[in-house]
């Protein structure tokens, strides 16, 4: 440790008791930041965090990777992106899957990634060349205190490796999944709860021939879809069964979220 900088005064008078009767060696270290712009902006911290919580980190050299993490495993992808490097095309791959293997170890500590990961270097023809990458990887690991173990990299450009979790990754301490997507990353398109919502009105229409009405509350932008491209087919819903059927658009609701109700 380098040193601990604290903005608060009395968390630092707090920190300075605690060394000197348990870590004096320690005491030169702890220093009180007087400067004048917030302490994570002078030192980059929020800049880091965003970086640690992104999908996709550029490389200097235009290419960057991807980072997806999953209940099973993290998958790394390398991508030459905006770099065309030399006119060698093996060696402009060579030199993005070098810089990437910094980044990515570097990546692995900052958010505390492990279990299984793999990593999909882009594909190298030459066998000279996927060895160079995989000394390189190994080299980076090395001053990781985390164990790892890699295998060699397949002719696909696939490297598998586990690092030792020793607590919760970053992204699971300072975030949450997404409440419209349960993370999963995707939800439906409106044009799939448009064709549920149908469906569901012609099961419903079908159970009672007394009510003559049926609503439908959805969300604003799948009511607008409903009545835009599928108006013709509500109306001929409304014919076949005689009954009218009335969509309320509903700001609260999830987009995938719907009702269908039977009204007297």
């Amino acid at each position: 440790m380098d040193g601990l900088i604290i903005e608060s005064v009395q968390d630092y008078e707090t920190c300075l008791e605690f060394v000197r009767s348990y870590l004096p060696h320690l005491q030169p270290k702890i220093q009180l930041y007087q400067g004048k712009e917030p302490l994570f902006e002078a030192y980059g911290v929020e800049l880091e965090i965003e970086r640690a919580l992104g999908h996709k980190i550029w490389l200097k050299s235009g290419g960057y990777i991807v980072i997806d993490q999953t209940e099973a495993l993290v998958a790394v992808d390398v991508n030459t992106g905006r770099f065309v490097g030399k006119r060698n095309p093996e060696e402009t791959i060579l030199q993005t899957n070098l810089e990437a293997i910094k980044e990515i170890v570097y990546q692995l500590r900052l958010r505390n990634i492990g279990g299984i990961i793999i990593i999909d270097f882009i594909d190298m023809e030459r066998e000279e060349s996927r060895e160079k990458v995989y000394n390189a990887l190994l080299n980076a690991l090395r001053s990781d205190r985390s164990r790892t173990r890699i295998s060699k990299i397949s002719e696909l450009g696939l490297v598998e490796m586990t690092r030792k979790r020793v607590r919760e990754s970053l992204g699971r301490v300072i975030c949450r999944p997404c409440p419209y997507c349960d993370g999963s990353g995707t939800i439906k398109s409106a044009a799939t709860i448009c064709y549920e919502i149908l469906r569901e009105i012609r099961r419903a229409a079908a159970t009672s021939q007394k009510r003559r009405k049926i609503l439908v509350r959805l969300h604003p932008i799948v009511a607008d879809l409903l009545l835009e491209e599928e108006g013709g087919f509500l109306e001929s819903l409304e014919q076949e069964f005689q009954k009218q059927i009335i969509v309320k658009g509903d700001y609260d609701l999830h987009e995938e979220q719907y009702e269908v109700m039977l009204l007297s």
